[in-house]
């Protein structure tokens, strides 16, 4: 995958115009069975310093305002803000240009990520469908997608997380082992195009490795 074009940090948003981003694409997400019962967490970059989060414990599909919660990136997550959130931050502090976070989970991914945990990446090669990841411009090329093992201990998986992906510019999204997908933009729009390509190509993985059995 190319490595992502620099681009400055995104323009500030209000609260208001991310939490009805976010509800939107809740609702898409929701009714492709990407984020069953109440999984799943997506945010939004207000500014340089801040950002907007799910709230804990409510179906993505029928999110509203009082669900987004605003957040400083530099500050403990607030009270009743997702279990997860330590993730988002880490990857807005770490990359200026990212805007949108998602994390899905669906049973592909979770099934996929479960299965190749210990090759600890997933290579994706020859789909015309990479050309929606981040600037890549050929299906003649290989996407590493890193898998990590789950942990409870959130601050600690995102420390990890955050180590490795310095080393991969280039990421747009990663899998927790029996967990889910994480996916990010420049834009909320950029976000939602990763999360359902990425989705489509996990699935084409996991029909290969049955047609193959």
């Amino acid at each position: 995958m190319s490595a992502p074009a620099v681009a400055p940090t995104p323009t500030a948003i209000s609260l208001a115009d991310a939490a009805r981003e976010i509800v939107e694409v809740g609702r898409f997400l929701s009714v492709r069975n990407f984020v069953p019962a109440t999984s799943g967490n997506f945010s939004r970059r207000l500014d340089a310093n801040h950002a907007a989060v799910t709230r804990s414990g409510v179906d993505k599909g029928e999110l509203v305002d009082a669900d987004i919660l605003a957040l400083d990136l530099h500050a403990p997550p607030p009270p009743g803000s997702s279990a997860e959130t330590h993730l988002h931050l880490h990857l807005y502090r770490d990359r200026p240009h990212v805007a949108a976070v998602l994390h899905t989970h669906s049973m592909v991914s979770a099934l996929l990520s479960q299965l190749r945990q210990g090759e600890g990446e997933l290579l994706l090669r020859g789909y015309e469908l990479l050309k929606a990841l981040g600037d890549t411009r050929t299906h003649e090329t290989t996407v590493s997608l890193r898998i990590f093992p789950n942990d409870q201990d959130i601050p600690r998986l995102a420390a990890r997380v955050s180590e490795e992906l310095a080393r991969r510019p280039e990421a747009v999204a990663y899998l927790i082992a029996g967990h889910g997908l994480y996916a990010w933009g420049r834009s909320m729009a950029e976000a939602r195009r990763h999360t359902v390509a990425l989705e489509h190509l996990l699935t084409y993985e996991l029909e290969t490795m049955k047609v193959r059995r």
